[in-house]
């Protein structure tokens, strides 16, 4: 995974971290990392994007914390075949919608049309 299939915007509301997490987590689901793949080191991940490597440290944490990867001490971080989620709780299905509508609006306010916001979430589905 190089640094083409991760940016940090600054300036953008969403947290450096979740900007990577959320990133990461498509490139997984799209199937574009596999099980097996080996994401780049916390420190290289971090020299790429210019943040600073606790950010990447967090961000790979969380997305082991829900089983898209392993992380050993000393060693790069590794796409896991991850299981489907079970049902979540109505409060945290309630702050993912709100993140989703935050996300629309800002692309909306960035002036992307709505056709390319539709063609892009069928895309998501699609996979």
């Amino acid at each position: 995974m190089g640094k083409a299939l991760v940016r940090v915007e600054e300036g953008s509301p969403v947290p450096a971290y979740r900007q990577i997490v959320d990133q990461i987590r498509v490139h997984l689901n799209s199937g574009v990392l596999k099980a097996g793949d080996k994401l780049p080191s916390v420190r290289t991940l971090s020299m790429q994007l210019g943040v600073h490597f606790n950010t990447i440290a967090e961000a790979y944490r969380r997305l082991a914390n829900e089983g898209w990867i392993d992380l050993q001490h000393g060693c790069r971080a590794v796409v896991c075949m991850h299981q489907p989620a079970k049902a979540i709780a109505t409060e945290e299905a309630d702050l993912l919608c709100q993140r989703l509508r935050h996300l629309l609006a800002e692309m909306r306010l960035k002036g992307i049309p709505v056709v390319v916001v539709q063609r892009e979430v069928g895309a998501v589905f699609e996979r």
